[in-house]
């Protein structure tokens, strides 16, 4: 008996692993939506489309929400909630407060693709859709999204405000935020190209056109004739993140800060002498290096702790719970 036992011991044991294994693997698929909703990528797209047609800038906007939604307990929708009495949402963490937008293109992508098959697909993976048709629709690379996501019940204030690396980082600091959800610098410096398009808000440079020595003096002159040094003065007034082509996805933000160009201290970083130098030289000079690399860590980070399954719920209103 006790020979028996233990002989189907590691069968059980394989049979666990492989259940186990099968288990992550069939996390989030491609084709998840494919019979349930067929008409999903179109209608996203239409939507995104006719948002940035109207405000170039969405485009960014909205791939910034992705962003920030993935960092904070992964990629879960949870950037979307709405403060109610019951729950402090993510909206007015630091990194979001006066600064994340989008959120009503989002509203009108789930309306249009609730039209199509009510009740079946998450805001989570409607965010995530929206991140690629925005940088298509700039001029970016293309890529096959992963889907199967459900949104979360909950969301988390403290952990948006420690999870989103800000402005004022140093190359250490953006290396562990993104190490700590599972991107390598590798991944951080291609998806950091984001910031080939969308603007930043005055309060957000100030100190690095006012105080840097790494800066671009001419640049740095056009810079501050729009943002005062005065805190509290033209806080909200923006500036491109790349002063070459704001409203297309290129590899011009790596090419701007080969010349002490980068808008936010963090960009520069990147090009500071550090150990992201190469990567950066790399990116300015091979722009199909950049774009596949940051297509692979879109997706990686599209993989970041997604609730699947019976976990979470698909909403009905991405701004609240069901």
């Amino acid at each position: 008996m006790a020979a028996s036992s233990s002989s189907s011991l590691p069968i059980f044991t394989l049979a666990f692993l492989l259940l186990f294994m099968g288990s992550i693997d069939a996390q989030l698929s491609t084709g998840f939506y494919s019979s349930s909703c067929p008409k999903l990528f179109s209608t996203v797209k239409s939507t995104v489309r006719s948002a940035i047609s109207k405000e170039t800038r969405m485009g960014a906007s909205l791939l910034r929400l992705f962003f920030h939604d993935c960092f904070v307990n992964g990629c879960d929708g949870s950037i979307l909630l709405d403060d109610t009495s019951s729950l402090r949402g993510e909206k007015n963490a630091v990194p979001n407060r006066n600064s994340a937008r989008g959120f009503n293109v989002i509203d009108d992508v789930k309306s249009a693709v609730e039209n199509v098959c009510p009740g079946v697909v998450s805001c989570a993976d409607i965010l995530a859709i929206a991140a690629r048709d925005s940088v298509v629709t700039l001029g970016g690379p293309n890529w096959d999204v992963k889907l199967g996501r459900r949104d979360a019940r909950t969301a988390s204030l403290s952990a948006a405000n420690n999870g989103i690396p800000p402005p004022t980082s140093n190359l250490n600091r953006l290396i562990s935020t993104f190490s700590n959800v599972g991107l390598s610098a590798r991944d951080m410096v291609a998806l950091s190209g984001a910031h080939t398009i969308g603007q930043a808000r005055c309060t957000s440079f100030r100190a690095r056109i006012y105080n840097e020595t790494n800066i671009d003096p001419s640049f740095a002159r056009t810079r501050q004739s729009n943002c005062p040094r005065t805190n509290g003065t033209g806080d909200n007034n923006l500036a491109p993140l790349d002063v070459q082509t704001s409203t297309v996805f290129d590899n011009n933000y790596y090419k701007n800060l080969l010349q002490n160009r980068g808008l936010l201290h963090s960009d520069q970083q990147l090009f500071n002498g550090g150990s992201a130098d190469s990567i950066v030289r790399t990116y300015s000079n091979n722009p199909g290096n950049f774009q596949s690399d940051f297509v692979a860590a879109m997706i990686k980070m599209g993989d970041i702790k997604p609730l699947t399954g019976s976990n979470g719920e698909i909403r009905k209103n991405c701004r609240r719970l069901n």
